[in-house]
């Protein structure tokens, strides 16, 4: 563990001690000053205090932070599709089929297995089995993801994930004609209370968001743009078959016969775009759709040609 101190002034009375420390600490994000906060770790004063805690005159600061954890997942040879790579962050284009980290049933040919393989500098706040990941995408669905280096880089991306500012735009092909040209759910998702592997939309759920847009329609499909406010569990699947359009080859929440061999379900992570963590410069990155995406889009147009 490591203890910080902190003297506060005049200057500071008043303001927010989640705020102050974010500021204080460098690299150190103010969602990550709360999380530090609910589990005891800032105290004013020789007292635990919360994150909405306000400064008063003569107040001493005190922050434990855990020491960081060492990495002892092992890195694999397993070819990387990389978009940008600097010192802060590693952009990649995970393939279909890939999961993003190592959990029960997949310890190995992960995307971290491969990431630990191409670089060992990766950050910590994850903990052993995630270093590096700042957002997941779906074992079945392809596209652009972005890994952290570092702590600093790791708060300042999670943060803009949390306001909402990360640009995230998927292309999905659902089933049936969606009426209108776009549209947005807004429907709260949580952990289905009887199939527990499965998200639903529920209530009590956390709040979500999906705004999507009409791409191109096809026989009996539509193809989509989807843009996500938020990033919960299966997302746009759950959304889009709650609208009831659910995804083409969706094996959990789609149609149970499904009319193409498919590996999963017609999602892909197209679009990426982040403000650098270092640089503060706005950078985007897009992946191109996979093969066998393509493969049903042509087909679906061939059969639409055929009908007119």
């Amino acid at each position: 563990m490591m203890v910080e101190r902190f003297d506060i002034g005049q200057d500071n009375v008043g303001e927010r001690v989640d705020k102050f420390l974010s500021y204080a600490m460098e690299g150190k994000s103010r969602s990550y000053i709360q999380g530090l906060a609910e589990k005891g770790g800032v105290k004013v004063n020789d007292k635990a205090v919360k994150s909405n805690y306000k400064f008063k005159n003569g107040d001493i600061v005190e922050v434990t932070t855990p020491e960081p954890v060492t990495l002892d997942v092992k890195g694999e040879d397993i070819s990387l599709n990389i978009l940008y790579e600097d010192s802060d962050v590693l952009v990649v284009d995970k393939p279909q089929g890939m999961v993003v980290h190592p959990a029960a049933g997949n310890y190995s040919g992960t995307l971290v297995n491969a990431i630990l393989n191409h670089c060992e500098d990766l950050s910590g706040i994850n903990g052993v089995i995630r270093p590096g990941i700042v957002h997941r995408i779906d074992k079945d669905t392809a596209g652009v993801l972005v890994i952290a280096k570092n702590d600093a880089a790791h708060n300042k991306l999670a943060e803009q994930l949390k306001d909402h500012s990360m640009t995230r735009i998927y292309t999905a092909l659902v089933e049936g004609i969606i009426k209108g040209q776009e549209g947005t759910i807004d429907a709260p998702l949580g952990r289905h209370p009887v199939e527990r592997k499965k998200i639903a939309v529920l209530k009590e759920g956390r709040h979500a968001v999906t705004h999507y847009r009409v791409l191109e329609n096809l026989k009996n499909t539509t193809l989509v743009e989807c843009r996500l406010e938020t990033g919960r569990t299966h997302q746009i699947r759950v959304h889009m078959a709650h609208i009831g359009h659910p995804l083409v080859g969706d094996p959990v929440y789609g149609h149970k016969k499904q009319r193409f061999k498919l590996e999963g379900q017609l999602l892909h992570a197209r679009i990426l775009g982040f403000i650098h963590p270092r640089t503060g410069e706005y950078m985007e990155f897009e992946s191109e759709l996979p093969d066998y995406f393509k493969k049903v889009l042509d087909l679906l147009r061939k059969e639409l040609k055929k009908i007119d």
